[in-house]
């Protein structure tokens, strides 16, 4: 038996899994595809993250599309970050043609077209599909604090300030519900409640707002808002058993990495505090892809990084996996980076000496095998990886140089006319189609003022018989602005009402997230 009859040998027994797995192709073993050696991931853990890295145009997209086409297939729903928006024809069947045939037969691949159950969504609106909103309230003082890049002394001040919305019933529905309640907090009205529970500086306030402002001018102003998207939407499996693909459109907010660090940060947590722990199921609930992961993590603070890498690590046990894609390992910090269990490495290119730096590095990483990998994967051509995930036991599989498969469903965009009417047509349209702007914290704390600030109604004089009464109404000294404003029976009304309504604290979950009634 030759070293090239060893290395099949190997593969195809280190690849047979007993279980449901999703089919990524076949070995490649000196530049020759062999159909009998598959290269699979086996269902069960997909719930180990994974990373999809390699030069543009190495057909890192491709493989993602065809990862996720089969888990939707096998009943998992699929959750697709399409920054370049190249992804939304995965709902429509694909097209034949002479490529795709000679890829499915160097690969053994019996190709037949067809598309998946989809969703679009776009972030607050920005974009074209179902909007994704969160309210302020939902996202809680310490995932915003570190979305906004707070210190520990900013991050206590605005828990400071939710728990007197909390308290007084003012709801924090949008950002400009959030500056409002700060401002009432910090100007001369709200210094009595603000002694109550315990202070904020002006300087505090100000920073505060002033990242309140990034936050808005950066794309927050329409993610924050109502009505709230329920995570649970992600979660569907149509009633033939097959998994939506969620798709969320971000090519109109590639210029706006905080919002989408933002989203996915409440996202993850959303998903953390509502899921049940699950262990290791012999499927995932779901699986995230997140495409262009650089833009996540270029420039993001160290909260940012705690919060992620904390959220990998434990999101596994209520049977979701994160996939990240990208161009190098690089771009993904190292403890996020420790926690992804399957890989999917394009080629490579070394035209500079940091290039060839990178190379080694990522070379260093897999486990010893073979292949020369400095060669393989400079020289490797599209649609072409070396493979190495869990099996069905946990411990990695051969290092496998893999042609891929082909997915069956379009590789193409579709139409931007096609897919306005395809979310028109969405379920969940007329659910989270049109921005709802009720009352909350803004129009009750404006109304409040006005009230305040309304003209008083022209003094009587005295009748004739209490010159008394009359002189000591007018000696009275004229009540100052806390006094007028705590002591209207309006806002003592409205108060009350706030207290009532709410009358506790929200509880808030690990990541700092509100518990919402599902």
């Amino acid at each position: 038996m030759t070293d090239q009859d060893d290395t099949i040998a190997t593969i195809t027994a280190g690849y047979a899994f007993t279980g449901p797995a999703v089919e990524l192709g076949a070995a490649v073993v000196a530049g020759i595809a062999h159909p009998g050696a598959r290269v699979r991931v086996p269902l069960g853990v997909l719930n180990r993250h994974g990373l999809v890295a390699g030069a543009t145009g190495t057909g890192k997209t491709k493989t993602l599309q065809l990862i996720a086409e089969q888990l939707s297939a096998q009943g998992v729903p699929v959750f697709l970050a399409d920054v370049k928006g190249d992804l939304s024809g995965i709902f429509a069947p694909g097209e034949p043609g002479e490529r795709v045939a000679a890829r499915a037969a160097e690969v053994g691949q019996d190709w037949q077209p067809g598309g998946c159950p989809a969703e679009f969504y776009a972030l607050g609106g920005i974009g074209t599909g179902v909007p994704i909103r969160a309210t302020i309230t939902d996202f809680g003082p310490t995932l915003l604090a570190k979305v906004l890049d707070l210190n520990e002394t900013q991050e206590s001040s605005l828990g400071l300030i939710f728990h007197f919305a909390d308290q007084r019933g003012l709801e924090l529905v949008d950002l400009k519900d959030l500056r409002a309640v700060i401002q009432f907090l910090t100007d001369d009205q709200g210094k009595a409640e603000l002694k109550r529970i315990g202070g904020l500086s002006a300087a505090t306030a100000g920073v505060i707002l002033r990242a309140l402002i990034t936050l808005e001018n950066n794309g927050g102003a329409a993610f924050f808002g109502e009505p709230a998207f329920d995570t649970a939407d992600l979660l569907r499996i149509t009633s033939d058993g097959q998994g939506v693909v969620s798709l969320l459109e971000l090519a109109a907010v590639q210029d706006k990495p905080q919002l989408f660090s933002t989203f996915l940060m409440w996202l993850l947590a959303d998903l953390f505090h509502d899921l049940p722990e699950v262990g290791d199921p012999d499927r995932p609930r779901l699986v995230f892809f997140f495409d262009e992961a650089h833009l996540l993590f270029t420039g993001a603070s160290k909260a940012f990084l705690t919060a992620i890498t904390q959220t990998v690590r434990l999101i596994r046990s209520k049977g979701v996996g994160i996939f990240f894609v990208t161009q190098t390992p690089r771009d993904v910090p190292a403890d996020v980076l420790s926690q992804l269990g399957n890989r999917v490495q394009h080629a490579l290119r070394a035209f500079t000496p940091e290039d060839a730096k990178a190379l080694k590095a990522t070379v260093s990483t897999f486990p010893r095998s073979s292949y020369d990998l400095d060669q393989v994967l400079t020289q490797a051509g599209t649609g072409e990886a070396v493979v190495t995930v869990l099996g069905e036991k946990g411990a990695p599989t051969p290092v496998a140089w893999t042609r891929l498969r082909a997915p069956r469903s379009l590789m193409a965009p579709i139409p931007e006319e096609a897919m306005r009417t395809f979310v028109a047509n969405s379920p969940l349209f007329p659910t989270y189609g049109t921005a709802i702007d009720r009352e909350s914290a803004f129009e009750k704390l404006t109304a409040a003022q006005a009230q305040v600030e309304a003209p008083a109604e022209p003094a009587q004089p005295p009748a004739p018989d209490e010159p008394a009464r009359g002189r000591a109404r007018e000696e009275k000294p004229k009540p100052g602005m806390v006094e007028q404003m705590m002591g209207n029976s309006a806002v003592k009304s409205m108060l009350r009402s706030m207290g009532t309504q709410i009358g506790r604290e929200i509880t808030r979950s690990l990541f700092g997230t509100a518990r919402r009634k599902r």
